[in-house]
């Protein structure tokens, strides 16, 4: 760091791994009818998502990402509520920032002791009282229960942002986004394109984790294998009931491996966590793995990472070809963009603009 020099270049690129959208956009013909669709539509689960859907999403997203000035007024007049009750950097500001970007306006709540929550009130009741102050809620929760509490109540959407250790819906899309746009050819059968995916952590215990399986499982034929990279610790506890027979029932081919040394030079993605948020506090899996620059990775291989990061993901990787977690992160606000306006009954204003 230089003190004598305080300038910044606001042209460079902001991250390595930021392809421009628009091979992507290329990729997907439009059909406005999936979009049209989620405005009937809590957003809860990786599951409720159908490929077609989730390629008009990820379109939309590269539509918004490829012009971005064209899109700032479609959620003018409408309000986000955006209630965190549990510590977030990236997601709710990436909320937040997709909403304003729309032209939207925002109440936020960060901590649950400044709501009637803390006073003994039910969640149903707060859902009752959101129906009459917004259009759209965002929830971040570490109990698993207080979205499904929240959403019979309620009459506009909600949206999972996390709760507890069970989904993250909106961050597997925004991983989806980001290996789409990477490599476009992965979205169509026809083109008989495939790559192998290393996950490093335990789906079992981890939301991101969760989710993304359950969204990459909807395209099994880009997916040649999956390899799960665990410690010798988490072998017991790496999948719930019925989590792994249901993604080979869907067409993923998986193998489990405790050395990931051994296994990084045949990767193409590896996606790496160390965090999953359990109850009230947090436990970290595989504390033993690290990626650095020194690691045997494939030449063309990507990083994914939801973040926040800790020993497990080196700075010395940051400048380096490898780097895609930072144009993930980036890509979310896109992706969420694309949600949000759908969600709210605004997909006509975007659907078949250039």
């Amino acid at each position: 760091m230089n003190v004598n020099d305080v300038s910044f270049e606001r042209e460079r690129p902001d991250v390595y791994g930021d392809a421009h959208p628009k091979a992507l956009l290329r990729t997907i013909q439009e059909d406005g009818d999936f979009l049209v669709k989620l405005a009937n539509q809590h957003i809860v689960s990786g599951d409720q998502f159908d490929q077609d859907t989730m390629k008009q999403l990820f379109r939309l997203a590269a539509k918004i990402e490829s012009n971005p000035k064209r899109f700032s007024s479609p959620l003018q007049n409408k309000i986000l509520i955006s209630a965190f009750y549990e510590p977030s950097t990236r997601t709710r500001l990436s909320f937040e920032s997709a909403w304003h970007r729309l032209g939207g306006d925002i109440m936020s709540i960060t901590d649950r002791s400044t709501t009637g929550i803390a006073k003994g009130e039910c969640l149903a009741d707060v859902a009752e009282m959101f129906n009459n102050y917004g259009d759209c809620v965002v929830l971040r929760d570490n109990h698993e229960s207080s979205l499904f509490e929240m959403m019979d109540a309620l009459r506009i959407p909600i949206i999972n942002a996390g709760n507890g250790v069970d989904e993250h819906p909106t961050q597997a899309l925004s991983d989806m986004y980001a290996i789409f746009k990477w490599r476009p050819t992965l979205i169509n059968p026809e083109e008989n394109d495939k790559i192998k995916i290393g996950v490093i952590g335990v789906p079992n215990k981890m939301r991101t984790v969760r989710s993304f399986l359950k969204c990459l499982s909807v395209f099994p034929h880009a997916v040649d294998e999956l390899v799960i990279i665990h410690d010798e610790a988490s072998t017991g506890e790496l999948f719930g009931q019925g989590q792994r027979e249901e993604l080979e029932s869907r067409g993923i081919t998986i193998r489990t491996v405790t050395d990931l040394d051994s296994v990084l030079p045949e990767l193409d993605v590896v996606y790496i966590n160390a965090i999953s948020w359990e109850g009230d506090t947090f436990n970290t899996y595989g504390s033993a793995f690290h990626l650095t620059a020194k690691s045997p990775l494939k030449q063309d291989a990507i990083i994914l990472h939801p973040l926040a990061r800790g020993d497990e993901l080196s700075t010395d990787l940051d400048h380096t070809s490898h780097n895609w977690y930072f144009s993930q992160a980036r890509g979310a606000v896109f992706l969420r963009m694309a949600l949000l306006t759908c969600m709210v009954e605004r997909a006509e204003r975007v659907i078949d603009v250039v």
